[in-house]
């Protein structure tokens, strides 16, 4: 149920996993400092539990063919937070990522005379490097999650702040290797591998049955090793899955810590493997229609955040053509196999940890939108 008369109003738009994930974090955060704020916003599960009131779920859309499926689910979407943002007359409205749903709605906002915070910025440094200038004439603020982007956008002008990324205030997890392999349960004496498709529905689609064949070599030629994958607790798998594959819900952070190799789906999965420290391949498919698309629009070096945060290549990304069980399994054993090449591999992922400092980003973004709104910010802490 949604208060309308209540004194501190905040929306938050969040499109899929990831950023529903830091709009929960947010969420909580908005709770310590200002507990009587009423949230309400597009989300999921997780936003929900942290006392959001959810005007529509998060889409998971990706890549033009999955847009074009989701079209009609979209459209609903996108007017009910034009509905909710006229009845509901937030004091903020925070964007999280998802650019080409938020920015159309941060144009709606800015007419109704709402103060818009952008939390994660679309990424523009790989395509359509334009978008700059419009989100600099429609929102008040950005926050950023890497050193680099900040500089894009002062240069355009816009109040910008880099934040630090919110995956890092999700990597406290207490015990050994062998105490959490056993709370998750697995085997703590033997060695474990995690296979990450991803956390979009239209990721796992394509990504699982190539997982599992790459499982299958794993378990022929290493049959010591545990092999787990990580799912996000919304998905549901209706493909079949070998019995000696552990599935683990919501605890893909627990099974990459215990890993001794991960192979993972580009996107923040790799940047939350690099801050655990487990060696990786990277590897991505995309209809053959994104991908025609991607490869004239993109310019970019690499695809994953790791080698983008180096400006090098410290993990193997194999993308469509190169992504195949045979390719990933082959880096997987020689992460397993070549400690010299293991060793070097996890120095360069601690650099990336410290590259990002200690920034705490949830609270310091919550404390960016009491400011926007004009709310009292003493601190909750």
């Amino acid at each position: 149920m949604i208060f309308y008369g209540v004194s501190k109003r905040l929306m938050i738009s969040a499109g899929e996993a990831s950023g529903e994930l830091y709009g929960a974090l947010l969420s909580r955060e908005i709770k310590r400092l200002w507990p009587d704020a009423d949230i309400i916003g597009i989300g999921g599960s997780r936003m929900r539990s942290e006392g959001v009131n959810l005007i529509a779920p998060i889409t998971h859309s990706m890549g033009v063919t999955e847009v074009i499926r989701n079209l009609s689910a979209i459209r609903k979407t996108f007017k009910k937070a034009v509905e909710a943002l006229a009845k509901y007359k937030p004091e903020v409205l925070v964007l999280i990522d998802y650019p080409d749903f938020n920015i159309v709605l941060a144009k709606k906002a800015k007419n109704m005379g709402i103060p818009i915070l952008y939390y994660v910025s679309p990424q523009v440094w790989a395509w359509r490097r334009g978008r700059v200038k419009k989100i600099a004439s429609l929102v008040k603020k950005i926050a950023v999650l890497f050193p680099f982007e900040a500089d894009i956008y002062r240069n355009a002008g816009l109040s910008v702040e880099f934040v630090g990324h919110p995956i890092a205030e999700t990597m406290d997890i207490s015990g050994t290797r062998e105490e959490i392999k056993q709370r998750i349960g697995l085997n703590p004496s033997l060695p474990v591998v995690s296979l990450l498709p991803g956390s979009r529905p239209s990721e796992i689609k394509r990504h699982l049955s190539l997982l599992i064949e790459v499982a299958e070599k794993i378990r022929n030629e290493f049959p010591e090793f545990q092999i787990v994958l990580p799912l996000t607790p919304e998905v549901e798998l209706s493909e079949k899955i070998p019995d000696y594959i552990m599935v683990l819900k919501g605890l893909t952070r627990e099974a990459v810590l215990c890993s001794e190799a991960a192979a993972v789906a580009s996107g923040t999965a790799t940047f939350e493997t690099a801050l655990i420290g487990t060696p990786m391949v990277v590897f991505y498919k995309l209809s053959a229609l994104t991908f025609l698309i991607a490869r004239m629009l993109v310019k970019v070096k690499f695809i994953s955040l790791v080698n983008i945060l180096s400006d090098r290549e410290v993990v193997v990304e194999l993308v469509q053509d190169r992504a195949t069980a045979g390719n990933i399994f082959s880096e997987i054993k020689r992460i397993i196999t070549d400690s010299e090449y293991r060793k070097g591999m996890m120095i360069n992922l601690n650099a990336i940890k410290d590259l990002m400092g200690k920034k705490t980003a949830s609270k310091r973004v919550a404390e960016l939108t009491g400011e926007l709104a004009g709310w009292n910010t003493t601190s909750a802490y």
